[in-house]
């Protein structure tokens, strides 16, 4: 049919109708235009076809639940602690609230040393005082900077340190557990032949207690260690160095050949820090949890990010020269707290619940962020001219 068009209607047209374009061709005069009926309706059937095929439903839910994992035993389950930590259980992506985070998706274990070490300066100050005695820095890191856990590493076993024996580090462990009463990560010096040794008795000593035993990974004797966590009731760590298949078939060994309960297993696929590594690690992280809520059982359990390693970045801890490009990298004291917490934040979005960290004003700060997302604190107005010295003090 042929029909006369108002001008603004042939704009309507022309913005819509896709034709070819006309070089060098003018028009003048009244244009008549012969058209199709349905094509003047174009717009209302094009309404109508979106909406049968892309009708908006509901959020599908995930598949299967993160294992729940408790660390730590109070006297009623046969220990001493004071509180026991439970991780996992998880039915979403972190902070989606696809589903009720019924668990805490945030605890931390502040690090602790059975021997004094080189540590960055803003973290030394915190600890100068306690260095020489474990028992007396784990006080300190509960009483006064709140940690929610202990990560007790015994790096004099290290050969190259003070070639400690099992058995001096496991009095360390015993003097250690007397001193404080929250649940404790107990990590070797990562030398792959001594560790199996010194955690074997490690977790001889503290039998009952349910630590996390840091860990079984495939460069050691891991099928020991796993023994070793059976035998004396603690949950195992699993680790593997970022590699999503290489999780897949640790974990794997760890529960048909070891015999590990899947509830006393917790993951850590390595933490590489901010500007080293980091979107690596997140997105291997990530990819585990991911397969997890859909599905993987050798994947959906409980994560562990060692964000401490930020201190290895020289960004979090090197003096800066005003003659150098490194001049605006501000002042060296709060350098590192923001790396570590930005690691430690990074991965929490990710998927990691447990976390190790140096700096308790890291770690307050990673577990106020996670707690306003999670809805169990309220936001607060921050002064933003000195939160960093506020959360120093």
């Amino acid at each position: 049919m042929s029909k006369k068009l108002t001008l603004a209607e042939v704009i309507e047209l022309l913005n819509n109708v896709e034709i070819e374009a006309l070089e060098g061709v003018t028009f003048e005069g009244d244009i008549e235009i012969e058209i199709d009926e349905s094509v003047m309706n174009f717009r209302e059937e094009a309404n109508k076809l979106i909406e049968s095929r892309f009708a908006v439903g509901t959020v599908k839910e995930w598949t299967t639940a993160i294992e729940e994992v408790t660390i730590g035993a109070t006297p009623a389950n046969g220990g001493t602690r004071g509180h026991a930590v439970t991780i996992g259980g998880e039915k979403a992506l972190p902070y989606y609230f696809d589903s009720e985070m019924k668990n805490p998706t945030c605890v931390v274990a502040i690090d602790v040393f059975d021997m004094p070490i080189q540590l960055a300066k803003s973290v030394r100050t915190s600890y100068e005082d306690v260095m020489e005695s474990p028992s007396d820095w784990a006080k300190k890191v509960v009483s006064e900077y709140h940690a929610d856990m202990i990560a007790l590493h015994l790096i004099s076993t290290d050969p190259k340190r003070k070639d400690a024996s099992a058995s001096e580090a496991s009095k360390t462990v015993e003097d250690v557990l007397q001193a404080v009463d929250v649940p404790i990560i107990i990590s070797g010096s990562g030398t792959h032949k001594k560790d199996p040794e010194v955690l074997e008795k490690a977790a001889e000593v503290s039998e009952g207690e349910r630590c996390l035993i840091a860990s079984a990974n495939p460069d050691n004797d891991y099928e020991r260690v796993a023994r070793a966590a059976n035998q004396y009731g603690h949950v195992l760590l699993s680790w593997t160095q970022l590699e999503i298949n290489a999780q897949k078939e640790l974990n794997r060994k760890l529960i048909k050949h070891c015999e590990v309960s899947r509830d006393r297993i917790v993951m850590d696929p390595t933490t590489a820090a901010l500007g080293y590594g980091l979107d690596y690690a997140y997105s291997n992280v990530e990819r585990i949890r991911l397969a997890g809520l859909t599905g993987d059982k050798e994947l959906n359990f409980p994560t562990l990010s060692v964000s401490s390693n930020a201190w290895n970045a020289r960004e979090a801890w090197m003096i800066s020269s005003p003659l150098k490009e490194d001049s605006n990298w501000g002042e060296r004291e709060h350098r590192g707290l923001i790396w570590e917490a930005a690691t430690g934040f990074a991965l929490a979005l990710a998927g990691c619940e447990l976390f190790m960290m140096m700096h308790p004003g890291s770690a307050q700060l990673l577990k106020k962020i996670t707690r306003m997302l999670g809805g169990s604190i309220n936001e607060e107005k921050t002064d933003l001219s000195n939160w960093i010295t506020k959360l120093i003090i």
